[in-house]
């Protein structure tokens, strides 16, 4: 896996200066740019619904096939929704506010909530002695085999694809995004914001049944929305889940170090990368948080040296499903196979 390709003297030269002046000039939001965005992903994700709901009346196999493009575009929703937090999608951070709270009712992600999570997530990746905030929970191979058997298996069965990329998305948007989860004692914020979300959440829930019924609803929005959040997840997973990434405890952990080598690359085919809204292109995210999505491909074509650092192909990304604990003498990412084999 080519994730730790060498760059060039330049690029090194800028890692040393900090790559956060380097990436200054593409940190300005373009409120054209951005409108165009909208209407590019939420027309065609009202159409696609709409679609979807009169193939209902001679092809449930058709009208589940179109929930795949469907949840494309609400991922592309999300991915608006995550620029807002970042304040980096529109100029005015009223505007930002305001547009991440009313795509937070689509998403079933309420915005405030998640935006103070995700930046403890963005201050905190990489670091082995501040994991557990909007992080997959990731154990060192010591620590696995300092537990017991019956923790053992409970890390195993959360390893497991099924409970990653199935159960575990529908427990996160469904269940725990319902309530402040982690911030249930630090103030009536994140509880005003969850629970005028799952308002809005309830209301347009009864808008849409209103126009199509019940039954229709269920069959089209509850397969979207799970097939959205379950790319949404594996998206997070390979962005910070593959083989050489960087982990490290907090006297030699380096913010910009990790952003650089501990998020990836992930190098989509070009309509998934669209749909994803460049979000793969996670190392330079993280390096420059403000930069909005449609201006990271920017970053790359300036830079050509950044596009093979942490570089992970749609092919390559499926072998870092076995990956499970990291190891802290070889500074690398194992399976539980390779990270448990006699040497």
């Amino acid at each position: 896996m080519n994730t730790q390709a060498k760059i060039s003297e330049n690029a090194l030269e800028l890692d040393a200066r900090g790559w956060g002046k380097a990436l200054e000039k593409y940190k300005k939001a373009n409120n054209v740019k951005a409108m165009r965005e909208i209407l590019l992903t939420v027309i065609p994700f009202g159409i696609l619904w709409a679609i979807m709901y009169q193939t209902l009346s001679f092809s449930y196999v058709l009208t589940g096939l179109l929930a795949f493009p469907a949840a494309g575009f609400l991922v592309r929703i999300f991915i608006i929704q995550h620029d807002c937090g970042h304040g980096s999608f529109l100029t005015n951070q009223t505007a930002n506010r305001w547009l991440g709270r009313v795509l937070g009712i689509l998403t079933i992600t309420p915005y405030d909530y998640w935006q103070r999570s995700h930046a403890i997530h963005h201050a905190s990746s990489g670091n082995l002695d501040h994991r557990g905030m909007g992080d997959i929970q990731t154990l060192t191979v010591s620590e696995y085999k300092a537990k017991s058997k019956f923790g053992r298996m409970i890390y195993r069965l959360y390893r497991n694809p099924i409970t990653l990329f199935v159960i575990g998305p529908a427990y996160v948007f469904f269940l725990e995004q319902r309530l402040p989860i982690g911030m249930m004692k630090i103030g009536w914020k994140p509880w005003v914001s969850t629970m005028l979300t799952n308002i809005g959440i309830v209301f347009y829930s009864l808008l849409l049944i209103w126009f199509v019924g019940w039954k229709a609803f269920l069959v089209i929005q509850l397969p979207v929305t799970f097939l959205a959040a379950s790319f949404g997840v594996w998206l997070f997973f390979v962005q910070h889940q593959f083989e050489d990434t960087n982990w490290d405890h907090s006297p030699n952990w380096d913010r910009r170090e990790s952003a650089l080598h501990g998020s990836s690359h992930y190098d989509l085919p070009v309509v998934l990368r669209w749909l994803s809204g460049n979000i793969g292109i996670h190392h330079v995210h993280h390096l420059c948080s403000h930069i909005p999505f449609y201006r990271l491909t920017e970053v790359i074509r300036d830079y050509p040296e950044l596009k093979e650092v942490s570089r992970i192909t749609l092919w390559e990304s499926f072998k870092c499903v076995k990956l499970a604990l990291w190891d802290e003498k070889q500074y690398r990412l194992l399976s539980f196979k390779d990270a448990l084999s006699p040497a």
